[in-house]
């Protein structure tokens, strides 16, 4: 039987109110008032040249970098290389998935966000030959570069768990908020029907690198939050099951340790080490993994599942991965930390969830390290060193329930880093929900538009 130790959803408004009233203006020029600021103002004079430069991937990273390059140099050719025509607001998808936005408020037209004189080739990357400075496409098509930012994102790995259908998202309890936008909305319709007659509810984390590693968190605890209002909570169960270590379920031991306070608060049952390999969604039953090969069938009668992630095939097979080291596994692209610039090919840049850094795949990693690798890219092309460096910063807000949440803002090395002053980062208040739920998206736009 889960208790209930969260405040009501009222209990800290007038604070927090009080406290967004004193800082509104902060926030908006940190969310979302960079992006009023004009595009040419204070900038540079763009650097005159004809190198060729291709981006491989148009999310936010590289439509970032396209925006950025293509105010910053006068004469490049620039090439974005993604079949992909929607664009998705990623971040949205946990509000989607536990019935807080419709899904309509997470997609867009990757057109929109193009920008004027990149040539933009509507086909994917199949094979990327940093020997020979050429990316090839899926038809075949050889394109050559003299620069290269690879900006693919990575690759869910849903084939690593037996039985799991993509398409089956939504029915028999099965979710999974990271496919896309129609798996978030059928997450939600998932969870919509199991809230309201409760029962258990099996949340999974894999071990290894994940973006978004604060989302499966969110969606344990709106999972209590939505069973709380709809009064099934009580008679309800919670497992989570992780293939971490004891007591660990987040990167940075002091979030970690207040979700864990949380969680242990209102019972929610937890499995360490435990890792999902097998789903029969019919019989609503996971199997699980131990490191020594145990394994364990679980009933349930909501399942969330997250999947092991790793880079896309056409950069795991390909020189730029991470030849031994941490990042080998998933073939990650073996960037240094700090400039992301190909330790092995040095007109190679990464930006995004592809990049084999320790932290980092979030958007408010994108949004900070996109100046970084637009400027270190522009220095190396007029033959000068790559000279600013990027501190892992990433940020997380962690939904504790619908209306609070905490701020969660980090570098490479696990420390704090909070930019607002009214918001501590360790206290769940309003005035992080209003971020995730108002102001973050303005601020994902005006980073894709390379305004901020």
């Amino acid at each position: 039987m889960i208790r209930d130790p969260i405040p009501a959803p009222g209990a800290l408004a007038d604070a927090s109110r009080r406290r967004w009233l004193q800082g509104v203006g902060v926030v908006g020029l940190a969310a979302g008032g960079a992006a009023l600021v004009p595009a040419g103002a204070a900038r540079a004079a763009a650097l005159k040249t004809h190198a060729r430069i291709v981006i491989a991937g148009s999310g936010l990273g590289g439509l970032a970098i396209a925006n950025r390059l293509s105010r910053m140099l006068d004469g490049a050719k620039i090439t974005v290389v993604d079949a992909k025509k929607e664009h998705n607001y990623q971040p949205g998808y946990t509000l989607v998935a536990t019935g807080v936005w419709p899904v309509g408020k997470v997609r867009d037209a990757n057109a929109r966000f193009m920008p004027a004189g990149v040539e933009w080739v509507q086909e994917m990357v199949a094979e990327f030959d940093p020997a020979a400075n050429t990316v090839v496409t899926t038809s075949g098509r050889r394109i050559g570069y003299d620069f290269l930012v690879v900006a693919t994102g990575l690759h869910l790995d849903y084939a690593q768990i037996e039985g799991m259908d993509v398409g089956a998202i939504g029915r028999d309890g099965l979710a999974s908020v990271y496919a896309s936008p129609q798996a978030a909305q059928a997450t939600w319709s998932a969870l919509d029907a199991f809230r309201r007659r409760g029962g258990t509810a099996l949340m999974t984390l894999p071990a290894g690198p994940l973006k978004c590693a604060g989302a499966p968190l969110k969606m344990t605890f709106m999972v209590a939050d939505r069973l709380r209002r709809a009064g099934t909570l009580a008679a309800s169960k919670i497992l989570f099951h992780t293939g971490l270590p004891q007591d660990t379920v987040f990167g940075v031991k002091v979030v970690n340790d207040k979700v864990l306070a949380y969680w242990d608060a209102f019972g929610v049952e937890r499995h360490h080490l435990s890792k999902l390999v097998a789903v029969d969604i019919g019989a609503r039953r996971a199997t699980f993994a131990s490191p020594e090969g145990d394994r364990q069938e679980v009933p349930y009668d909501f399942l969330h599942v997250v999947p092991p992630m790793r880079a896309p095939d056409a950069v795991k097979n390909s020189a730029l991965a991470a030849q031994d080291g941490p990042m080998a596994p998933g073939g990650w692209l073996e960037v240094d930390k700090d400039t992301l610039r190909h330790k092995r090919f040095p007109n190679v840049f990464g930006i995004g969830d592809i990049n084999g850094t320790p932290r980092g795949k979030t958007a408010a990693t994108v949004k900070k390290s996109a100046p970084i690798v637009a400027h270190n890219l522009v220095e190396v092309v007029a033959g000068r060193d790559a000279d600013q460096k990027f501190d892992g910063y990433t940020s997380c807000p962690l939904i504790v329930r619908e209306g609070s949440a905490m701020l969660i803002e980090f570098d490479y090395d696990g420390r704090l880093t909070p930019s607002l002053p009214m918001i501590e980062p360790l206290q769940e208040s309003w005035m992080a929900w209003l971020m995730k739920y108002r102001m973050l998206k303005p601020a994902y736009l005006a980073v894709l538009k390379g305004r901020v």
